[in-house]
Parts: C-alpha cells; sequence; structure tokens
C-alpha cells in the first residue's frame, strides 16, 4: 500500500516493503519522489524522516529541471538524431518500398513512402534502435555472464518512463531502455552490467554497491555521466 506525504508541493510516495534500510529516491525526468521503508515502519517515523532530506529533495529535483531535454523529433530533413552518443543529421527519402534506415559517418537516411507521417516515421525509427540494441546487448551480457558467474534466461527492450533498465532476480530476465541506443555504448554496458548483478543481489544495499565497485569499478562515473545526458522529449507520465 501507497501513501502521499505532502510536505508544501513536494509529494513523496511512501511505501513499506522488505527492506532493512530506509530507500529516498527522485526519479528522472520528472523528480517524482519515493520513500521504501522497512516493514512496520509508522507513517508519522517516515515524514519525519522526509522532512530531514527535503533539503537534498529540492535539490534533485531542481537538477533534473534543468537538465537538458531534446526537442520533440518530428523526422524531417535536417533534424538532430542521437546515435551511441555521436550527432547525426537526418536525411529523408521517398521509395514506393518498405521502409529502410541507412547510416553513414555523418547522417541517418530515412527512406520512407510518400505520405507517411510523424508518427509512421517515428515508428520506423524506434524499430531500427531495437535493432541496433538486440545487436550490442547479447555480446555484453554473454562476457559478463562469465564475469559474474550468473545467467541471464532473457532479456527485453522497451520504452521505460522511470529506469534505464530492471531486473527479476527470480526468472533471470533483464528489460533495458530503448533510450539507451541514444546514449555512449560504455553506459548500455553499465546498464547491463547493474542489472546483472542484482542477479546476486536483489536489493540496492552495501553488498549490491561492495559488488558494483568490485567488478565494474568505474560505475560512479558513468550513473552521473548518464544522468547528466539530455533527456528524451517525451511526455512522461507517472
Amino acid at each position: 500500500m501507497t501513501e502521499n506525504i505532502k510536505l508544501g508541493d513536494v509529494v513523496i510516495a511512501f511505501s513499506c516493503k522488505a527492506v532493512k534500510n530506509v530507500h529516498l529516491s527522485v526519479h528522472p525526468p520528472a523528480g517524482h519522489v519515493t520513500l521504501v521503508a522497512p516493514n512496520g515502519t509508522r507513517l508519522e517515523v517516515a515524514r519525519a524522516y522526509a522532512i530531514s532530506k527535503l533539503g537534498w529533495v529540492r535539490q534533485q529535483q531542481l537538477k533534473l529541471n534543468n537538465q537538458a531535454r531534446e526537442t520533440p523529433r518530428q523526422f524531417i530533413e535536417r533534424e538532430s538524431h542521437y546515435l551511441w552518443g555521436r550527432r547525426y543529421l537526418m536525411t529523408v527519402g521517398y521509395h514506393d518500398a518498405k521502409p529502410c534506415i541507412v547510416l553513414d559517418h555523418k547522417k541517418i537516411t530515412l527512406h520512407v513512402r510518400s505520405g507517411s507521417d510523424a508518427v509512421k516515421r517515428a515508428e520506423v525509427i524506434h524499430n531500427w534502435h531495437k535493432s541496433l540494441l538486440h545487436r550490442q546487448a547479447p555480446p555484453l551480457i554473454r562476457k559478463w555472464e562469465k564475469k559474474l558467474g550468473v545467467t541471464v534466461t532473457s532479456y527485453f527492450l522497451q520504452r521505460m518512463k522511470t529506469k534505464w533498465g530492471s531486473c527479476n532476480h527470480q526468472t533471470g530476465h533483464i528489460r533495458l531502455n530503448t533510450e539507451l541506443v541514444k546514449k555512449p555504448k560504455n553506459l548500455l554496458e553499465y546498464v547491463i552490467v547493474h542489472e546483472m548483478v542484482h542477479l546476486i543481489e536483489p536489493k540496492h544495499s552495501e553488498r549490491f554497491v561492495a559488488l558494483l565497485n568490485e567488478y565494474y569499478p568505474t560505475w560512479c562515473e558513468s550513473r552521473a555521466e548518464l544522468n547528466e545526458l539530455p533527456l528524451t522529449a517525451e511526455s512522461w507520465r507517472k
């Protein structure tokens, strides 16, 4: 059960779970705040804790609010698009055949049928993005299965509103945000490692942090870089 703690203009979604420590988080892109506490924690205790951290919450929300955001994409001539951290200009060509995309060192050429609208073009680009991620993710997963001694039974790609990835440690499944195709490849690897470590330690515990420090020492830098890059222009909602 989730209850809201209102502190002025800040609303915090409070819930109790089987955790050892309190977890207060400010989620991108809009600054949604959650507070997860051990089972049995009283609402007034959680509220007092939230008040003590209110300054930090506002600071994190301000940082997200000031973070660069992409302008809405229309998939038109000479529009900027990002792929693996690099900027490309889009060129649109028309032909009476199945849509396709050609990539060279400076531009992305989108071939579509005449009359295709922005929704159709977005769908073509999104499917292309997924195909690129399907090429990159499996080798990284295999690499880290050996290093971590775990097995990923399956991985999935999808648009995710508040996370770069997720893991179901019981089934061995991991999910990756398709927006990662726009970020540098090393950040895709960081997210994959982060989620795979959850197969060893499901929670964001001290053990989890220790494992990241051991296997991926630059994870803090990667996380900071990922969170500082421009956010998608999508209208995100809870």
